[in-house]
């Protein structure tokens, strides 16, 4: 009797100090966890005979694994021959769960089924929700699954139904499943070898695809928004900003993309007038952290590789399906830059003013972001033998989640496959994110006079 009640009473001591380590820690190593262990599963899924044609190495599973969480899109085997129909579904699911969030899922079925959450779980799932109020967190969390069942569910009937004369009824669905999955999820996986490519001219694929990468890039909090207000006065000024700013960079890619390729031989010059746009408004949202192609990237012309690589590094809106440093935080950056040089020190939006912490927040992002670039594209410059461009555009597609390339993912080393990896979790945390995993914010007490030191 006393050695169960000692070995009792350790369990519980075991258990206790388990729960403080959760309450300790932050929601930033929480969501982290998650991430990871959804990629651990993953791994071990599509290492099992079941899932793939052929076997793969541990490497190569962890690789589609990361991939397919962070919504990423880049591949070193083929996903439509190397993987079996079961371990191609097992490939949407983790970017369905990846893309909408383990968080939003478990808050919904949480409270849906009677329960409670906690004040750590309310935490972490205000921080993966992108939520500041706790009574918004279920109706946001439920609100983001029904959004992403229905357009999906409009996806997949139009599609499968353009599609069914050519497939027949069960391959046109899978097939719809996956790619509809893939797109609103900006994740960017395909089922053929040169991606979309296929279907260059294709007006339904191109329009369909690109609409459900924009709807799911847009971010949630704008889709809200819009659903429960209407009219564009009454919107938020962050989803008028938003909305604007999508506008206005897509169409910009799309012109200069166009004027770019079209007399190259390699991309748009063989091609339709209707198929030179379609392929010019496709790339041109694509970038945005989707990685579908329609064209074959590693012909573009360097000045389109390098508008690429900006759109990438934009990437799209906040509690979106989308990467890169956010469309809001680049448009802060610019126009707070365009205040300094007129000296006016105050950035205004919509006659409100956009708090100092935010400013600051957006460059900080900015700055770790463009530094991990340069350090990753710089550790592959020792492993690789590849063209610096090739380089800084893989670095950038990883960290952003986008998953185009230019040839180059398939003949890294261990090395850089490693490297790639790390880049892709980081992307989908968010890089300021991770670097909170380091750093815990202190704020002095004590204040000191004021100097001025030579910038510039």
């Amino acid at each position: 009797m006393t050695t169960n009640y000692h070995e009792l009473n350790k369990g519980l001591s075991h258990k206790n100090n388990l729960r403080k380590l959760m309450i300790n820690l932050a929601p930033p190593y929480v969501l982290l966890f998650c991430v990871i262990l959804l990629i651990a599963l993953g791994t071990a899924a599509l290492l099992m005979p079941f899932s793939t044609t052929e076997p793969i190495t541990f490497l190569q599973s962890l690789f589609t694994a990361t991939s397919a969480v962070t919504v990423t899109g880049l591949g070193v085997v083929d996903t439509g021959t190397q993987f079996t129909p079961l371990g191609q579904a097992i490939i949407t699911l983790l970017i369905q769960f990846g893309g909408i969030g383990l968080m939003t899922f478990a808050v919904v079925t949480i409270i849906a089924l009677g329960g409670k959450l906690s004040f750590l779980k309310q935490s972490i799932a205000k921080e993966a929700l992108g939520q500041t109020n706790t009574k918004t967190l279920y109706t946001t969390a439920k609100a983001v699954i029904l959004f992403s069942i229905t357009a999906e569910c409009i996806g997949i009937i139009i599609l499968s139904s353009y599609w069914l004369p050519e497939y027949g009824i069960s391959e046109s669905l899978f097939k719809s499943f996956f790619y509809v999955v893939s797109a609103f999820n900006n994740a960017g996986f395909a089922l053929e070898p040169d991606n979309l490519m296929k279907y260059v001219e294709d007006p339904v694929v191109n329009l369909v695809i690109s609409l459900l990468i924009i709807s799911g890039g847009l971010g949630f909090s704008v889709w809200i928004d819009i659903k429960n207000n209407r009219t564009w006065t009454k919107l938020s000024i962050y989803s008028k900003l938003m909305i604007l700013s999508t506008l206005v960079i897509n169409l910009s890619a799309f012109l200069a993309f166009f004027m770019l390729e079209k007399s190259n031989e390699g991309t748009l010059a063989n091609l339709s007038n209707t198929g030179k746009l379609l392929a010019s408004w496709f790339q041109a949202v694509s970038p945005r952290t989707a990685g579908f192609n329609t064209i074959d990237y590693s012909k573009v012309t360097d000045s389109t590789t390098l508008l690429t690589i900006l759109l990438m590094f934009i990437g799209g809106g906040s509690l979106s399906t989308a990467g890169g440093i956010k469309v809001v935080t680049f448009v802060v950056i610019i126009l707070a830059s365009i205040n300094y040089i007129r000296r006016n020190n105050r950035l205004t939006l919509y006659k409100r003013e956009i708090a100092p912490t935010l400013i600051h927040k957006a460059f900080s992002m900015a700055v770790f972001t463009i530094l991990l670039i340069w350090f990753s594209t710089f550790i592959l410059t020792l492993s690789e033998n590849a063209h610096i461009l090739d380089l800084v555009f893989e670095v950038i597609s990883a960290l952003s989640t986008v998953g185009l390339s230019r040839g180059l993912t398939s003949n890294l080393s261990n090395l850089g496959l490693i490297l790639i990896i790390i880049l892709m979790i980081i992307g989908r945390i968010g890089p300021l994110t991770f670097v909170y995993l380091f750093a815990t914010p202190k704020e002095s007490k004590l204040k000191f006079a004021e100097t001025k030191i030579p910038i510039g």
